[in-house]
């Protein structure tokens, strides 16, 4: 299908495993730092056992409460890939359950990001396969349509597209295109080593605080 409101797109190359990898062993909170702090979802929630995210990314597309277009693409998912969903930010029907979430992580999909509606909470809360999500309710799914597969979407008002890769953990999500990795993962490697020697300066009481002074001296009150 190419019409607009059903365009379905060949899912986009996937990162490299040993990026990925390295990138899962970075928090979001370093990431966004080194991406200027001006991205990254804003009001979507884990709900499962706690574990870092890091995948590739197959958006979705679909009417808020409806799963017909998640269930197709799972066909587009391959192992390492992580389902982004944009549902509009409705929360009046889930997208998405225990079954589901179950299944698509049978398939090697390593996480789900919703922006709608999960249940079967309890449920996912026993896993660390990552769902993140903007709420709950009980009630199910509609299969209707119409929906697009591998297309610019809007999650909690950060963009994803196709193959950008998204990392997540219990602070939220960041998402960043491949080409943007090499520069990225320097500068979050490097602070997450100086955070390391700052952290151990305080365990051994030699941490220097002279910089509060120079912030104070260029704030404007």
């Amino acid at each position: 299908m190419t019409a607009t409101g059903a365009r379905r797109f060949p899912s986009a190359a996937q990162a490299d495993p040993q990026i990925i990898a390295l990138l899962r062993e970075i928090p979001v909170a370093i990431l966004s730092d080194n991406l200027h702090r001006s991205t990254g979802s804003v009001g979507l929630h884990p709900y499962h056992k706690p574990a870092p995210l890091a995948g590739t990314a197959v958006t979705v597309r679909c009417r808020g409460g409806d799963n017909l277009t998640f269930l197709r693409a799972l066909d587009y998912c391959r192992p390492g890939d992580v389902i982004v969903i944009d549902a509009g930010g409705d929360v009046t029907n889930a997208v998405i359950g225990g079954i589901l979430s179950f299944a698509a992580a049978s398939l090697g999909v390593v996480g789900v990001v919703l922006d709608g509606a999960i249940r079967d909470v309890a449920e996912i809360r026993e896993r660390t396969f990552p769902v993140y999500a903007r709420g709950v309710n009980h009630r199910g799914p509609y299969k209707d349509g119409p929906g697009e597969i591998n297309v610019p979407v809007s999650i909690g008002g950060m963009v994803v597209n196709p193959g950008d890769i998204v990392v997540g953990d219990q602070d939220g999500l960041v998402a960043f295109a491949q080409a943007d990795v090499p520069q990225l993962l320097e500068k979050a490697q490097a602070q997450q080593r100086k955070e390391e020697q700052t952290m151990q300066a305080i365990r051994d009481g030699r941490w220097e605080r002279s910089f509060v002074d120079a912030l104070e001296a260029r704030a404007v009150n």
